[in-house]
């Protein structure tokens, strides 16, 4: 694990875009254990919330969840990240992540898609790799 990390590059500022906070807990959680306390997270719970974390700082990474309460979900809020500035890698978490979900996600702007039952240090390491073009962990 920490020779993986040691490739990936240094992550000061994460966003977790998540309306459910066990799963924004255990996505933190997954990250303190690959990066430990070195870094700076936020959550937000809704797209607009998400929209005014990246306006008031851009993060490195953001993770996205596939379906926000009441009605958004990831293809809808990609175009508006983007729109507000957002230009970082956006790794959406998905419940649902078909061959033709994950084509209408990476056309809306999504960087990578990983499966929400995928959210361990392995598979997390393995996603930012893809992100940053770093190798093979």
């Amino acid at each position: 694990m920490m020779r993986a990390r040691g490739a990936l590059p240094k992550l000061d500022d994460i966003v977790v875009v998540d309306d459910e906070a066990i799963d924004a807990d255990r996505m933190f959680a997954t990250l303190r254990v690959m990066f430990g306390y070195e870094f700076t997270m936020r959550r937000a719970a809704t797209a607009g919330a998400a929209i005014d974390a990246v306006i008031a700082a851009k993060p490195d990474i953001l993770f996205l969840d596939d379906i926000l309460k009441p009605s958004d979900d990831a293809a809808q809020t990609i175009p508006f990240l983007r729109r507000a500035g957002y230009e970082g890698p956006i790794v959406v978490i998905s419940g649902q992540v078909t061959r033709t979900r994950r084509a209408v996600l990476f056309a809306a702007g999504a960087t990578e898609v990983i499966h929400k039952d995928d959210v361990d240090s392995v598979r997390l390491t393995e996603a930012l790799y893809r992100v940053f073009g770093t190798g093979d962990a």
